[in-house]
């Protein structure tokens, strides 16, 4: 491994959506990142969020399994885990359990709801999380339903991104007090602290709570995708009226626009005639004539065709391993570039050599094995 968190040591236990995301980055910039399985078994070359990742696959229901998980725990500075509040405790590998062994643990717990309050213990999803932050209502078309955007904002953003912020922060305040911490990063936080802009306006009685009536939500002709006449989509997107006047120069809409771009009273009827002026062309055509300009215009690309766009080639943005298209690590470092993306793991693939790194030895192993730990 390299990257700028070679050296690193990451214990993840098994999970789905947020958690994995997490190791995932880790492990591209460089953390070792020790995935606890459940169960040995193939490896799935389509599952991205295992890839440059180890595995060794215990029973935690058994003895022998937790007391082997507690080895390799007591090796890592952080563990990150997605089950519901609990859980972990009732396996034996709990917050105050592991502190008997690593005093230097950051221990990070990923939830919907959160480790406390009267949810904290229900299921849920990314759709439900987005729902009560009051993102989700604000997303969509007037007069229809909310839209749900994938699960990026919730799950991903506001979970993923919050726990890698928190275990990372709590790693940098472990160099000054030498111990560990609980982080306890809940979706139903941080999609909120993901919403100051918005908060900021709706509290300057500039957002209103009617979708496509505000300026990032479709309601502005000049912030919106339109369909172009061989039925893909451009996105539009010049909130400065020095771009604004690039956007009307090179598309011919109306010079008249460019004093009353922020005009709310003309925006629907200006919708019209934007999707009028759109629809005669094609996608790339616009795209051929937005070229190079400051316009904030570009095409909207399905996933069969990023892999091929000049920029994202370019930068090398997407990489295709094993036939699997997939981002390249990120962000980037000048010093400290991230390695090749390794391949995804197969479940307990590493085992006996994760062991071995605990200090257990080959007849400590076969024990561990007849005993019913490693799966």
């Amino acid at each position: 491994m390299s990257g700028p968190l070679e050296g690193l040591r990451v214990v993840e236990m098994a999970g789905l959506g947020p958690c994995p995301l997490a190791g995932q980055l880790l492990a591209d910039l460089g953390a070792d990142v020790v995935l606890i399985d459940r169960k040995s078994g193939k490896v799935d070359p389509a599952n991205i969020n295992n890839r440059s990742k180890r595995s060794i696959a215990l029973n935690l229901k058994s003895e022998a399994g937790v007391h082997a998980a507690k080895k390799v725990i007591a090796k890592a500075d952080i563990l990150i885990e997605g089950f519901r509040p609990g859980v972990m405790e009732k396996l034996g590998l709990g917050p105050k359990d592991c502190y008997k062994f690593n005093k230097g643990l950051v221990f990070g717990r990923m939830t919907g709801w959160g480790q406390e309050g009267p949810l904290s213990h229900t299921a849920g999803h990314d759709i439900n999380y987005l729902a009560l932050s009051g993102a989700l209502h604000a997303i969509g078309k007037a007069g229809e339903p909310p839209t749900p955007p994938l699960n990026l904002v919730a799950d991903y953003a506001g979970g993923t991104m919050f726990l890698l912020l928190g275990v990372l922060s709590a790693l940098y305040e472990r160099q000054k007090s030498g111990l560990g911490q609980v982080i306890d990063a809940a979706m139903v936080d941080g999609v909120p602290a993901l919403m100051g802009l918005i908060h900021m306006m709706v509290a300057k009685g500039q957002w209103s709570s009617n979708r496509e009536e505000n300026w990032l939500d479709g309601g502005a002709p000049f912030y919106r995708t339109y369909e172009t006449s061989d039925g893909k989509y451009i996105s539009v997107g010049p909130l400065e009226p020095q771009f604004f006047a690039q956007l009307v120069e090179k598309s011919g809409l109306p010079a008249e626009d460019l004093s009353s771009q922020y005009d709310v009273a003309n925006w629907p009827e200006r919708h019209n005639q934007y999707e009028a002026i759109f629809k005669s062309k094609t996608r790339d055509e616009w795209v051929d004539i937005f070229e190079g300009s400051d316009a904030c215009v570009a095409p909207v690309l399905d996933f069969s065709e990023v892999f091929d766009n000049k920029h994202n080639k370019a930068r090398g943005i997407f990489k295709e391993v094993g036939g699997v298209l997939q981002a390249a690590p990120a962000p980037r470092f000048d010093r400290t570039p991230a390695g090749p993306i390794g391949a995804p793991c197969a479940p307990g693939a590493d085992g006996e050599a994760i062991l071995n790194e605990c200090g257990l030895s080959q007849d400590e192993i076969a024990e561990l094995r007849a005993n019913g730990g490693l799966s």
